[in-house]
């Protein structure tokens, strides 16, 4: 979709939150495709959630005095949220858009027209909108485990070939698949050895999900078949090993994040703990990545996206401030020319040293999400604020 459909009148727009920015994600329907979730960041227990929107495209016009973005819905959170996602699209949408979020619990949202919009308000929300948000959030449903305790939520992906389903990451070692119009949990199993930092779904698939964690592999699992897991990758042993009861065996690097690519099922991606490398996997050859990306970051990358149009782009954002997009299969930036993988070859691993666009923000870059409605435009969070960047 071409940007000038939302009368683009610059390549960058900003909003500038009250408090910390974390979770981030573009709303993936395309009437309404210039719309962000964001959550906070506050260690305590006054945290939210929030809908922006492009100033001129809710009120019609743009002024020179009135920010870029404005806030149409917000709730509160008691945890910070480590994630947002809207729901996947659908060929038959609905009226209301639906939400989901994790930190203590999985929740999801509805998002719809606020009836007391236009009326007097003790809202604190008091740049230059109305009383009254011109949506709200409602809270629609709150998954949790049957027991008294339950361990925090570190990340979630939602099912785009299933919709009616979620997989969680926690830190008490599990993932947990939940059917989201039932309410209930699918399934549930141990997947790793340590705490899960992030799960994901292979693009295309509603069944098959890998999971990354603090003992540092990446474990690739199908629902038709929990009583086996696939070890993809382990990353290397710290330098260093961390304190523990076998110190003949150093401890892998924690791996942070996950993401299977968009288009092409076979790769995904992921990075170390304190590391400003990326590693892409090709699932068809487990054990050693395809494509390693290198030397740009000058500090730990936090985040990534893939590009959801082009299935050899990605996106990575770091403590350096930097934001990078590459192409992995570029020849003239990485050290061998690219070799597709297939079953009957392991290509041997480059290393793609240059990415093709760099954009420096003003502080570290905490989240980044490539829209999918309008591929473009890359959103990314670092401090306080929000940036959408056209590329």
């Amino acid at each position: 979709m071409d940007s000038r459909a939302y009368g683009q009148r610059k390549d960058v727009y900003q909003y500038d939150s009250p408090w910390p920015i974390y979770a981030l994600d573009w709303c993936k329907t395309r009437d309404s495709a210039f719309r962000l979730a964001v959550g906070s960041f506050i260690e305590d227990n006054n945290n939210k959630l929030q809908i922006i929107s492009r100033t001129d495209l809710v009120h019609g016009q743009q002024q020179p005095q009135h920010p870029d973005f404005v806030a149409v819905a917000e709730t509160d959170s008691y945890y910070p949220l480590t994630k947002v996602l809207w729901e996947p699209s659908q060929m038959g949408a609905r009226s209301t858009d639906l939400l989901a979020t994790t930190g203590d619990i999985l929740r999801l949202w509805e998002l719809v027209d606020n009836p007391h919009y236009g009326k007097t308000s003790n809202s604190i929300n008091g740049r230059n909108t109305p009383a009254y948000f011109t949506q709200q959030l409602i809270k629609k449903a709150e998954l949790m485990k049957q027991s008294d305790f339950c361990a925090p939520l570190t990340s979630f992906d939602w099912n785009e070939a299933d919709p009616s389903l979620i997989v969680t990451s926690s830190i008490d070692t599990t993932c947990t698949v939940w059917n989201v119009e039932t309410n209930q949990a699918k399934t549930q199993l141990i997947a790793h050895d340590s705490d899960v930092y992030d799960v994901g779904f292979m693009h295309g698939s509603a069944d098959i999900f890998a999971s990354v964690g603090a003992d540092g592999s990446v474990r690739l699992f199908d629902l038709r078949s929990l009583e086996h897991s696939t070890i993809l990758y382990e990353s290397p042993a710290l330098a260093t090993p961390r304190q523990s009861s076998d110190m003949q065996h150093p401890t892998s690097c924690p791996l942070l994040r996950l993401q299977f690519n968009r288009i092409n099922a076979n790769l995904l991606a992921t990075f170390r703990m304190d590391s400003p490398s990326v590693q892409i996997l090709d699932i068809r050859h487990p054990s050693a990545p395809i494509v390693e990306l290198v030397n740009s970051h000058q500090s730990s990358v936090n985040c990534m996206n893939w590009c959801p149009a082009k299935p050899n782009q990605i996106a990575t954002g770091g403590d350096d401030t930097q934001v990078l997009i590459w192409d992995i299969q570029d020849p003239d930036r990485s050290s061998s020319p690219y070799q597709p993988a297939s079953k009957h070859n392991q290509p041997p691993l480059r290393s793609v040293r240059d990415p093709i666009l760099a954009y420096a923000a003003d502080q570290g870059i905490n989240s980044l999400s490539w829209s999918k409605s309008i591929p473009q435009w890359v959103a990314v969070g670092f401090g306080k604020t929000v940036q959408a960047l056209h590329i």
